[in-house]
């Protein structure tokens, strides 16, 4: 269009200009390529990929050419070529888009679609193997996560298992220190009544002694008063130097020095036999035929047991208001003999004892503050629904003796007393245990009832239950319901002594420590049926039962084996030492003499393989069939001291 003479500029201008247009599209390409590498650096990371400008998804599969197939897969683009199959033709041909030839002769079409199936093969070969290699490395990942867990919940596993072994050594010595220290009270509460009773022997020696001095003194005092005497008399007889003679003088009273004589005061009108110190006043034993009228306020204490009381008037404590503990015992009360709120007066009354007299009915009208009830060996035939109404105070409260059964004794009559902790009702006619116990009962007696059986719901309310006492009764294994006790969580206590068991009951509490079943009809113990136990059964008594060879079984003892601190066995017809006692590692006295054991096998008590400490402190063997010969000495490897097996005498054949 224009000619090169008349162009407005030289041509080093249009050069330059041309120059200038090309160095400003490059640098657009440039910063467009900068732009492309962020991205696909920040998709990267993503897993998404960038090739030649474009982005691809995670798991993405493209072909750019033909024969060439791409993946990507966390953010890395990965290619592979396709191999193409080898042809077996004279005219191969490669079509347009293609990446492998293929043949021209007749039967083309089907050499094409071999050729286009064996390609996309190709591609989902590739496919597949990226997959397989995607899969491949999960799975370690996997595998490697799954090992690390697996390690941590081992060393979770074998921290609990440390710490539960600690816990239950920790356990161990502290019931260890806790026997210790009983056996050390007990030991101080017996060298304390030794020196009790040794301070008394002298004491009443020292009495007796200075009785005999005082008397002896005395005589000698009188017999030195008569010889002064007599000689006054003779010295009188001869200076008067006649045959008359005075009348002999009255013998004087020899005086004892610092010796004052002793006042009784007669306080508050007390009749013949009483006696009064500080603030008690003691009546036993004084034939008493009536109250006695005091009037001694300060008196905190009056004791009347023994006597012949028939009656209480109602006026009977106006003049003793402040008492705090009034015993009753083995008298002649009767219901209709106290008088009408005779007690009630007794503001500070803590203490009533009416132990073996002949009421009917609990007394009317007792003080609130009263913390312990004694109305034993009476004849109390019913308890209503306010026999204790008003008693939330009562602790422990004694019914033994009496005529009293389910039938007569209200289920609501316990509710009142809301801190009662300790019942006795035994040698009544109870066929059950009564219903409505106190929530807040930690002890019960029932000793010598009729009891036949244990429902599922008597001790539903009794949650805080420590101590059951249910000897000679009528009870069997097949009378206690499952769940009739197996759940309280604080019964470590239960005596079954003199019922009419032939195995050891199951599903007995889980906290259970002591168990009592001697004098039944006990063949056997089943196996693992102190299972279930925690911490353990400590102590188990089993004598005069009917256990022989085969009532014991292997699994008998399972789940006390560390814990069982005191077995009795004694007293049954076993014809070997049962299997379980070796592996008891905590057990301190066994008693199986009075069986019919013939030998002592080495591993049978003590275990041989144990290096730790001697545990057992006494074995009594005696009144079997061994021959003390023939024991081994490994056989009492577990035993302190020698002298703590008791092996004779031996029964002969």
């Amino acid at each position: 269009m224009f000619q090169t003479g008349h162009l407005p500029f030289g041509g080093a201008t249009i050069i330059i200009f041309f120059l200038d247009i090309f160095k400003k599209e490059l640098q657009s390409k440039i910063q467009n390529i900068n732009l492309q590498l962020y991205k696909s650096e920040n998709q990267s990371v993503q897993g998404q990929c960038v090739y030649q400008g474009l982005t691809m998804f995670d798991q993405a599969v493209w072909s750019p050419k033909p024969c060439v197939t791409c993946l990507c897969t966390g953010g890395r683009v990965v290619c592979d070529e396709i191999t193409c199959p080898i042809t077996h033709c004279h005219f191969p041909f490669t079509p347009t888009g293609e990446c492998c030839p293929v043949c021209m002769e007749p039967g083309r079409k089907h050499n094409m679609w071999a050729r286009h199936g064996a390609t996309s093969r190709g591609n989902i070969d590739i496919q597949r193997k990226l997959v397989e290699e995607r899969r491949k490395a999960e799975q370690k990942a996997l595998r490697l996560e799954l090992e690390k867990e697996d390690e941590e919940r081992r060393k979770q596993i074998e921290e609990i298992e440390r710490r539960r072994q600690e816990e239950k050594e920790d356990r161990r010595q502290r019931q260890a220190a806790e026997r210790e220290a009983r056996e050390y009270e007990k030991r101080l509460e017996e060298e304390r009544r030794r020196q009790e009773e040794m301070l008394r022997k002298e004491l009443l020696a020292l009495e007796e002694d200075e009785e005999e001095y005082l008397e002896e003194q005395q005589e000698e005092r009188l017999e030195d008063v008569e010889e002064r005497q007599e000689k006054e008399d003779e010295e009188e007889v001869w200076l008067r130097g006649d045959v008359f003679q005075m009348p002999p003088k009255e013998p004087e009273e020899p005086k004892e020095p610092n010796v004052f004589p002793v006042v009784v005061v007669n306080r508050g009108g007390l009749p013949p036999g009483c006696d009064i110190s500080d603030v008690t006043v003691t009546c036993d034993n004084a034939k008493l035929m009536y109250f006695p009228p005091l009037s001694i306020p300060e008196l905190k204490s009056l004791s009347l047991e023994g006597n012949n009381i028939s009656s209480i008037p109602a006026e009977a404590f106006n003049g003793i208001p402040n008492l705090e503990w009034v015993n009753l015992k083995k008298n002649k009360l009767t219901s209709a003999g106290i008088g009408v709120k005779a007690f009630k007066g007794l503001k500070m009354l803590r203490r009533l004892y009416l132990d073996g007299n002949l009421l009917e009915v609990v007394p009317a009208d007792l003080p609130p503050p009263l913390q312990e009830l004694k109305i034993s060996e009476n004849r109390l035939r019913r308890i209503d629904e306010n026999s204790f109404h008003d008693l939330s105070s009562l602790v422990i409260l004694e019914l033994e003796g009496n005529l009293l059964s389910e039938g007569n004794v209200d289920p609501l009559a316990f509710a009142p007393l809301i801190q009662l902790s300790y019942l006795r009702l035994g040698r009544n006619h109870f066929r059950t245990i009564p219903q409505g116990l106190p929530k807040s009962l930690l002890e019960l007696y029932l000793e010598n009832n009729l009891i036949e059986e244990i429902s599922e719901t008597v001790f539903n309310q009794s949650q805080n239950l420590n101590v059951v006492s249910l000897r000679h009764n009528r009870l069997d294994e097949t009378r206690i319901a499952p769940l009739a006790w197996i759940n309280r969580r604080n019964l470590e206590s239960i005596d079954l002594s003199h019922n009419q068991f032939y195995l050891v009951p199951s599903y007995l509490p889980r906290s259970l420590v002591h168990l009592v079943l001697v004098g039944n009809n006990i063949e056997r113990i089943p196996g693992y049926v102190f299972a279930h136990m925690e911490p353990g059964l400590e102590y188990l008594y089993l004598s005069y039962n009917k256990l022989d060879g085969e009532g014991v079984e292997p699994e008998s003892f399972f789940g006390s084996y560390s814990s069982m601190v005191e077995l009795c066995l004694d007293n049954n017809q076993l014809i070997t030492v049962p299997s379980g006692i070796n592996e008891m590692t905590n057990l301190h006295f066994l008693r199986l003499n009075n069986n019919k054991i013939r030998s002592i096998p080495d591993d049978s008590i003590c275990d041989p393989d144990h290096r730790g400490d001697a545990t057992l402190v006494a074995l009594r063997l005696e009144n079997n069939y061994i021959d003390p010969q023939k024991v081994s000495r490994t056989a009492f490897s577990c035993i302190r001291a020698s002298s703590s097996v008791i092996l004779k005498p031996q029964k002969t054949k």
